[in-house]
């Protein structure tokens, strides 16, 4: 569908610059960079095919586009970002915190300067330091720092109040201050206290120690042990403040550590400030994505918006640390090299402490996603609106009580398994989980799912089942007791993860099983989209319904669950030892033989006298053992000879399984 407002391309200029798309109403509601506009540009108005979904939705909910050309890149990011800022385009990422942390904050642009907690925006005049996971970590940091460096802590009216009356606050009297309120030191001294303050927080605090240790040697030499006694006790603070910053990189590296946890429509972000190799301070972030973007893109993102809010060059690291290069690397470390005052670089750790240490932040990322979902999903409110949502959506009767979803794990056809799970009243019920085994050779997802469909609700219409003449027995069903379980009343919805193809299959499946009255939805991963059976177009669920985030957690357990039994499958069937193979050998000398070599590797490569000095290992036995293990070698001795000669067949099978199991 052609765009009224496209412009013709030989109107774009091929200059860098900065672009904005806008609404009806005038908003701007995205802003852009490109190195070249008319490439990027034309990318927007390509066939809406190829676009992803929401790119696809910001291009068609704008009505015009303007630009600015710039002179270069690093120029077009400067507007990029002072654009964003003006507008708050919607359809941008935005870096809000996900939380609001305390910096510990000194207030250099006064005459007395004042260390405190602070939060929220930061403003000129002050130097920052942290952020700070807990206001009390500040309040530790600097109850231990304020006998080496008793600067003014007070607020404005007990600094004034002390000031007119001439008597220092508490503080002042046991010597975690240097009360210039009353005089003691001059606005110089007290300067000369704060900046020796903010040269520890910065990472030089090993030549205070070292300056420290020559103060007391010398007071300790001049037999003045008052003061070296004084000097002896800073220095265990010092020190005990340093304990408390861990040493993570020891080269004394100067960096920020950023990495990424998505999915497809959140972002999570951490950020680990190291200075001086130590980590002073960690940051998180939540943010939307209103289109769809890559790491890299992300990572632009990011640095220009984060960056961009430096008051001080301090806050800009030397060092970048990142899960991908954004695609203008180049003009972004220029950019931040130019707010840093210095050179900065951005790169991917490759090995070593970094690339551990980017793990870390990894992981970190992953679990504040986690949990940021998991406070939604605690909101009895938000479940109600995610059900009732889902209601509206898909024009049910009733808002979906009791939601099954299913899903399907396999590697190339191999070792197909089904799961399902179940929610009720939108969280999960994880007793009435199920998990099934789909035999046969190399069947495809929309073939697994239909069968495990069928037979859910094949048995699901007969409860009363006749138990088994011999208990011990297994009857087809359940893959761990082998009785069958059984299922409890059908959902008032059933989805499957997949398009089109999947519920369709799904819907016969049901249709098949007598349960055509279920109704049955799929959750495309890729664009989440919401198929119903037959129908040519997908439902699209805003972004930030409930519905749909409620259907993001039924996909992702049921993936999870289903994974988790293929993997234990596929390992079972892998490790499984050509010991099993050898007639006669149980399982009681199967562990001694393994107990005794350790590894099915050195049993391999052990001779057959060294196999027969196992305890209950005979010599038969043990030429039984190294033929079965080694079938290339042939006949080790004329014993074998007399041993009954394996089949072709049981070879093949030997072989497989030692493969297998080495």
């Amino acid at each position: 569908m052609a765009l009224d407002y496209r412009p013709a391309t030989g109107t774009i200029p091929t200059d860098p610059g900065v672009y904005r798309f806008k609404d009806p109403d005038g908003r701007v509601i995205y802003v852009g960079k490109a190195k070249s506009l008319r490439s990027r540009l034309s990318s927007y108005f390509a066939d809406p095919a190829t676009l992803h979904p929401r790119t696809y939705q910001m291009v068609h909910t704008a009505t015009s586009v303007d630009w600015v050309t710039v002179s270069t890149e690093v120029e077009a990011l400067q507007l990029e970002y002072s654009w964003i800022k003006e507008f708050d385009p919607r359809f941008n990422v935005k870096y809000r915190d996900d939380k609001s942390y305390p910096y510990l904050a000194v207030t250099v642009g006064e005459e007395f300067p004042r260390l405190q907690v602070m939060r929220g925006a930061k403003r000129k005049g002050v130097r920052y330091f942290g952020p700070y996971s807990h206001a009390w970590a500040i309040r530790e940091t600097l109850d231990l720092l304020l006998r080496v460096f008793p600067a003014r802590t007070c607020n404005t009216t007990t600094f004034n109040r002390a000031r007119r009356t001439g008597r220092p606050c508490l503080l002042g009297d046991i010597g975690k201050c240097a009360a210039p309120c009353v005089g003691r030191v001059t606005p110089e001294e007290h300067r000369g206290i704060v900046d020796e303050f903010c040269d520890f927080m910065a990472g030089r605090g090993e030549q205070l120690i070292k300056r420290l240790e020559n103060e007391m040697l010398a007071a300790s030499q001049d037999l003045d042990f008052e003061r070296a006694a004084r000097l002896r006790d800073d220095l265990v603070a010092l020190r005990r403040a340093l304990e408390k910053q861990v040493v993570v990189l020891p080269d004394g590296t100067d960096a920020d550590v950023v990495a990424f946890a998505d999915d497809p429509l959140e972002t999570a972000v951490q950020v680990f400030h190291v200075r001086g190799g130590r980590v002073r301070g960690q940051r998180g972030y939540v943010v939307e994505k209103a289109v769809e973007m890559s790491i890299g893109e992300l990572v632009h993102d990011f640095c220009s918006q984060v960056y961009g809010e430096a008051r001080e060059s301090a806050d800009v690291p030397r060092e970048l640390l990142v899960p991908e290069l954004p695609p203008d690397v180049e003009a972004l470390t220029a950019w931040l090299s130019q707010l840093r005052g210095a050179k900065v670089s951005i790169r991917i750790p490759q090995r070593g402490d970094k690339r551990a240490l980017a793990e870390t932040v990894h992981r970190n990322a992953e679990q504040a996603l986690v949990q940021h979902k998991m406070r939604r999903v605690g909101d009895l409110t938000a479940r109600s609106r995610s059900l009732e949502d889902l209601a509206e959506a898909l024009d049910l009767p009733t808002a979906p009580l009791r939601i099954e979803c299913y899903d399907i794990s396999h590697i190339q056809g191999t070792d197909v398994v089904g799961s399902m799970v179940v929610f009720e009243d939108g969280l999960p019920r994880k007793s009435e989980y199920r998990r099934f085994i789909v035999k046969g050779e190399q069947v495809d997802d929309t073939a697994a799912m239909s069968e495990v469909l069928r037979r859910r609700f094949t048995h699901g219409k007969a409860p009363e089942l006749p138990e088994p003449a011999d208990p011990t027995q297994p009857v087809e069903g359940d893959e761990t007791t082998g009785r069958r379980r059984r299922f409890a009343y059908p959902p008032q919805l059933l989805v499957v993860d997949g398009g089109l193809p999947q519920v369709n299959a799904a819907a016969a499946a049901l249709a098949e099983a007598g349960a055509g009255d279920v109704p049955v939805i799929g959750l495309a991963k890729r664009l989440e989209e919401v198929w119903l059976p037959d129908e040519e177009f997908p439902i699209i669920l805003p972004r930030r319904s409930e519905g749909l985030f409620l259907l993001q957690r039924l996909r992702d357990e049921a993936h999870r669950f289903a994974i988790s039994h293929h993997r234990k499958r596929r390992s079972t069937r892998m490790t499984a030892s050509a010991l099993d193979e050898i007639p006669g050998l149980g399982e009681i000398r199967r562990k001694a033989l393994l107990r005794q070599f350790g590894s099915l590797k050195r049993l391999r490569a052990a001779s057959p006298e060294e196999i027969a000095s196992v305890q209950g290992i005979g010599a038969s036995t043990a030429e039984a053992v190294h033929r079965a293990l080694n079938p290339e070698a042939g006949p080790a001795s004329a014993t074998v000879a007399e041993e009954p000669q394996a089949t072709g067949d049981a070879g093949e099978t030997t072989t497989t399984g030692t493969a297998a199991g080495a």
